[in-house]
């Protein structure tokens, strides 16, 4: 009988694709079996520097947080837009409800372009004050 083939990536396999893209350069480990990635970003030449880390359990969501600059000291009162409101501050970058992301999926392919985006979108906004990065906005939640 063979046994049907595993769709979900592991965090191993997840922090080889980060290692190898070129894209997501930066450093990370998994430990108890869990990715933890750290990165810089740039979302666009004028922009300032981002440090990220992404954390990662097989079979669960990426979760993506600035670790500075503070978002919030940024947006100077502001309600932080496109984001989910946990300590600390998670990025909205897909929409779970409609598949856009599943473990089978590579971070280094599909969550960490979408960092850029969604950093490109929020220097507008500093800017605006308009969130032009579309998607629907998460519930409001404190997870702390």
């Amino acid at each position: 009988m063979r046994r049907a083939r595993d769709p979900w990536l592991s965090p191993e396999q997840q922090w080889f694709r980060l290692r190898a893209n070129p894209v997501s350069q930066g450093h990370g480990l998994v430990r108890r079996g869990e990715l933890a990635w750290d990165m810089q970003i740039r979302p666009s030449p004028l922009a300032r520097l981002y440090a990220v880390r992404i954390r990662y359990r097989r079979g669960g969501t990426p979760e993506v947080a600035v670790v500075s600059p503070d978002l919030n000291e940024l947006a100077d009162g502001r309600k932080l837009p496109h984001v989910y409101e946990t300590k600390p501050v998670r990025l909205c970058l897909f929409d779970p409800q409609t598949a856009e992301w599943s473990p089978g999926a590579s971070i280094a392919d599909t969550i960490v372009p979408w960092i850029y985006l969604w950093l490109f979108y929020f220097e507008e906004w500093l800017m605006s004050d308009e969130w032009k990065g579309g998607g629907r906005h998460p519930k409001v939640r404190d997870a702390a």
